[in-house]
């Protein structure tokens, strides 16, 4: 592998393979040879899904140099609670082969692993903990001197634009397997516009976010459970605290996998809506304002909607965004989203109600 010379590890690799289940890049573990046996995570960035990856990690090195700063500030352990880029032997942020990739690297973090699915509300609250310090902690850091590195990103109205284009185009005949699902897509546009509408009135801050807050991108210490690093930062950006909330309550707010074929099983799980809303809010330490805080459950419902569209799209132009392991995975994927949504609208004064009890704690 040509960029395993890039970068100096300390000590030639013995092992280099697979590691993770991203839908996006490619991941890989190294293993060093003794005596020092290190492991570091060695990640070939989607060429795909980002375009300008010297601004990728522009960001990622700007927002984990900060992040370093703090935690040691705080007397906390900056090996284990912030990613930290590995140069390259030229020092680099990252490595392009010969053929164009882009790789970067970090050490591994020790005795601290993801889960993918929130098997206990203890968990899904220290991941919300977890994602409300990561805003926290960035309070401060100039947002809007950072790249946005997939344009119009959660722009909700976009992506439903986008969505048209693909159910008029139907370049592979798809549309008639999905006319549910674009016309529900279809009937929530005014919905589409509603946080970005508040941001322009000026009533949402820009923040740095996450942008990918599922459960997945927080390792959690094997000792003590807690979150301890926030993980995957390439959609680290400027945008809307209650997007990464509503990111995290999509995600992980039910007991079904996000690609469930049995639509009856999918539902919103209001005790986990509940925990995480209290654990993020908890996190954040008192800097989101009033009317963020108004607007989570919008970030809750327009996250869910946004990702429903996105994989909807996908699947009309041909599955060529999400990594799929069958055919109609991103069919599935999208109605579960929605599946979410009409919950939440059903929801939605319950949904109000328990985030009001929680900010007035």
């Amino acid at each position: 592998m040509e960029a395993l010379g890039a970068f100096d590890f300390g000590a030639p690799a013995a092992d280099v393979s697979r590691f993770g289940r991203g839908h996006v890049n490619d991941t890989f573990c190294v293993r060093t040879l003794p005596p020092g046996e290190e492991r570091f995570i060695l990640q070939r960035i989607s060429s795909a899904a980002f375009k300008r990856p010297d601004q990728v990690m522009a960001n990622v090195i700007g927002v984990t140099e900060y992040l370093g700063e703090k935690i040691r500030a705080a007397g906390g352990d900056r090996s284990r609670e912030a990613l930290e880029v590995l140069r390259t032997r030229s020092g680099a942020g990252y490595y392009s082969d010969s053929r164009g990739g882009a790789w970067r690297a970090f050490p591994f973090i020790r005795n601290a692993h993801s889960f993918h699915s929130a098997r206990t509300p203890e968990l899904f609250a220290a991941s919300g903990r977890a994602f409300g310090r990561f805003q926290r902690l960035l309070d401060g850091y100039p947002a809007e001197t950072m790249y946005e590195t997939i344009p119009r990103f959660h722009d909700t109205a976009d992506r439903l634009a986008k969505l048209k284009a693909a159910a008029a185009a139907d370049p592979l005949g798809r549309a008639g397997d999905c006319a549910a699902e674009i016309a529900f897509a279809f009937e929530r546009e005014e919905d589409c516009s509603v946080a970005l509408d508040a941001r322009r009135r000026g009533e949402l801050p820009l923040r740095v976010t996450h942008n990918d807050t599922k459960l997945d991108n927080v390792l959690f210490d094997e000792r003590t459970g807690e979150g301890v690093c926030v993980i995957d930062l390439d959609t680290v950006m400027p945008g809307l605290a209650i997007n990464d909330f509503g990111d995290s309550i999509r995600f992980g707010a039910n007991h079904c996998a996000e690609d469930e074929r049995d639509q009856s099983k999918v539902r919103l799980d209001v005790e986990l809506f509940s925990v995480y809303t209290s654990a993020f809010l908890e996190g954040t330490g008192g800097i989101l304002t009033p009317a963020e805080i108004g607007y989570l459950p919008w970030g809750a419902r327009l996250m869910t909607l946004e990702c429903g569209i996105r994989f909807l799209t996908d699947y009309l132009e041909g599955d060529v965004y999400f990594h799929t392991d069958r055919p109609g995975q991103n069919l599935d994927r999208a109605r579960t989203q929605f599946t979410l949504v009409r919950d939440m609208e059903a929801r939605w004064e319950e949904l109000s109600a328990i985030v009001r009890a929680a900010a007035d704690r």
